[in-house]
């Protein structure tokens, strides 16, 4: 494509909330909230799983990739969608839409990627106890937080090379942000490849990752059921109960909204089932990891005691 043809839209229009004018200020209160907790939240995991040397294990590794990138996909998404609550038809210029865009793709993938690094870990550590710290070395551990970046990011890649570039003025989004499934919609260049290839990604990175979790899953409990002692199954569980909501949250909505038949606009059911991927599970996160580990707990105590002491 020419470049004249990349800037025949300049902007794009944004009319997640237009339809529902007085339905904003509680969209905004709702929003805050999301954004707050998931700042918040997700901050404080962070800084808690660095800051305290009794989680610098394996598991608070991922658990602090993950946390990072559930902050960077909130503040990708929701200060956009704050300011957009006061305007009846607010605009996003062309390449802040892609660059909104292809972030919220690379880390949104990153994600799927890491709650299945944090399955094989959990299997490790229940089936492989005595094992545990030469299997999941530190070595192993970056080398598979790296492939969670590497893939992730030529797979962004690869969507933004075949990206559209002609979209005959057509520049109405019926969504809260840009997102690649209505970018597709506004093109009036050839997208079949461009479709295809989202088709293979959902398949690669969604069904494959989700597949691996489930089999991974299925012998964690296969072991737990052969621990005798009712403790003994209740501590196992519990290791495992945190991380599978999590994946429930997270997978039951990405499958939900990309592996069904595409249509050319969004409902206001698929523009909720995407916020609630994009930015609700971020917020979730650190409340379902922080409610339900009595280490994090701990740590929390610890410096909050630290820093009343100084």
């Amino acid at each position: 494509m020419s470049i004249p043809n990349e800037t025949t839209v300049t902007e794009f229009i944004l009319i997640g909330l237009s339809g529902h004018p007085q339905a904003q200020a509680v969209f905004f209160s709702c929003f805050l909230m999301v954004y707050l907790i998931s700042t918040l939240g997700n901050g404080l995991m962070v800084v808690l799983i660095i800051v305290d040397s009794h989680l610098h294990s394996p598991m608070y590794f991922f658990l602090c990739t993950l946390s990072t990138v559930d902050l960077i996909i909130s503040n990708n998404a929701l200060p956009g969608i704050l300011v957009n609550c006061f305007f009846d038809m607010p605009t996003i210029s062309y390449y802040s839409c892609l660059v909104q865009m292809y972030v919220g793709l690379l880390f949104v993938v990153m994600e799927c990627l890491l709650l299945a690094v944090m399955a094989y870990d959990r299997f490790a550590a229940i089936c492989r106890p005595l094992h545990y710290m030469q299997i999941m070395s530190w070595r192993f551990c970056t080398g598979l937080v790296s492939y969670c970046v590497v893939h992730s990011s030529l797979n962004t890649l690869i969507n933004l090379l075949l990206r559209p570039t002609d979209f005959c003025g057509q520049n109405i989004f019926n969504h809260f942000v840009c997102e690649l499934q209505s970018f597709l919609t506004l093109a009036c260049s050839d997208v079949h490849i461009s479709e295809l290839y989202m088709q293979l990604s959902g398949l690669v990175n969604v069904v494959s990752p989700f597949a691996f979790i489930i089999v991974t899953y299925g012998r964690i409990g296969s072991a737990v059921l052969r621990i005798r002692s009712t403790q003994g199954r209740k501590k196992a569980f519990s290791t495992c109960s945190s991380h599978l909501t999590v994946v429930g949250i997270f997978y039951g909505t990405i499958m939900i909204m990309y592996l069904k038949p595409q249509s050319k606009s969004f409902s206001d059911h698929d523009k909720v089932m995407s916020l609630t991927y994009g930015v609700l599970t971020s917020m979730l996160n650190p409340l379902i990891y922080s409610l339900r580990n009595r280490d994090v707990k701990g740590a929390f105590w610890r410096m909050f005691s630290k820093k009343m002491s100084e």
